[in-house]
C-alpha cells in the first residue's frame, strides 16, 4: 500500500499540502479529483520524490521514499507525467525501452526485450514500433508514454494528467488502458484526473482534495454525491445514475 503521513509542502508562503494523511490500498485504482490549486498534482509529485515534502514521511510497498534507493524505488514506483517532452528523434520502441532501465542499465536482455513487446502489444502499438515519436499523433504518443511506463513493470503506477490535450476518443481509451492495467496486471494505480465522470466511470476509489487537504475519500457512490461535490468545489452539481454509474451534470 502507500502510506502518507502529515505531508506538507508550501510554495514560499503558500502551503499546497498541509498535513495530508492517506492510505492507499493494494490494487484498483484510485482518482484524486478537486479543484486547480488543491495540491493534487504535488502530492504524487512528493510520492514518487519527484519533490521533497517539506515535512511528513511516504512508503510505498513499505519501503520509505526518503530513504531508499533510486533503483530500488524505480523498481517499485512509476510515474506518467502531465508534460513529456523528448527532444531527441526516438522511435517507440526505443521510448518503450527506457522503461527497462531499472533493470538493465540500458543493455537490453531477452526479458528486457519481452516486457518491450508486451507493453507495446497492450497499447495497440505494433504497427508503430519503428515510427519516430514526431510522426504519431497525440493520442498514439499518448499510448507510448504509457507502454513506456507498463514496461518498467512496477508493482505501483501513478499518472499525472494522463487525459489533458486528449479529445474524448482518446480519453476513453486512455482511461480503459488504466483500468485494464490495474485489473488484468494486478497493479495498484493512482490518477490525476479533472473530468468527475471519468473518476466516476472508472476508478474504485475516489479522494477529493481541497486547499492541500484530503476532504474525503470512498468509492465513487460515495464521493460521486451532490453534497460532497459541492463541498469540494464549492459550486452546485446535479448527480443522476446512468447504466450503473453515477453521472456528474454542472449547472450553468
Amino acid at each position: 500500500m502507500i502510506e502518507i503521513s502529515k505531508v506538507s509542502k508550501s510554495y514560499g508562503e503558500t502551503r499546497v499540502l498541509d498535513d495530508v494523511s492517506l492510505t492507499i490500498e493494494v490494487g484498483g485504482l484510485t482518482s484524486i479529483v478537486g479543484p486547480n490549486g488543491a495540491g493534487k498534482s504535488t502530492l504524487l509529485a512528493v510520492v514518487s520524490r519527484l519533490m521533497k515534502a517539506d515535512r511528513g514521511a511516504v512508503s510505498v510497498g513499505g519501503l520509505s521514499v526518503g530513504e531508499v534507493g533510486d533503483d530500488v524505488l524505480a523498481r517499485r514506483l512509476s510515474i506518467m507525467r502531465q508534460e513529456n517532452h523528448i527532444t531527441a528523434r526516438l522511435s517507440v520502441r526505443d521510448l518503450v525501452g527506457f522503461g527497462r532501465f531499472p533493470y538493465s542499465k540500458g543493455r537490453l536482455t531477452a526479458e528486457d526485450e519481452r516486457h518491450i513487446d508486451e507493453a507495446i502489444a497492450f497499447t495497440d502499438l505494433e504497427g508503430f514500433s519503428d515510427r519516430f515519436l514526431d510522426q504519431l499523433s497525440g493520442g498514439q504518443r499518448q499510448r507510448a508514454f504509457f507502454a513506456m511506463v507498463l514496461a518498467q513493470d512496477t508493482d505501483y503506477v501513478l499518472f499525472d494528467e494522463p487525459l489533458n490535450n486528449l479529445d474524448v476518443k482518446h480519453a476513453v481509451a486512455t482511461m480503459r488502458l488504466i483500468r485494464r492495467m490495474a485489473h488484468e496486471f494486478g497493479k495498484t494505480v493512482v490518477l490525476v484526473v479533472h473530468d468527475l465522470n471519468f473518476a466516476s466511470a472508472y476508478s474504485d476509489r475516489i479522494v477529493a482534495m481541497r486547499a492541500g487537504r484530503v476532504a474525503a475519500e470512498g468509492p465513487p457512490e460515495a464521493i460521486i454525491e451532490e453534497q460532497v461535490l459541492e463541498a469540494v468545489f464549492d459550486t452546485p452539481f446535479s448527480v443522476r445514475e446512468f447504466n450503473g454509474k453515477r453521472i456528474v451534470d454542472f449547472y450553468s
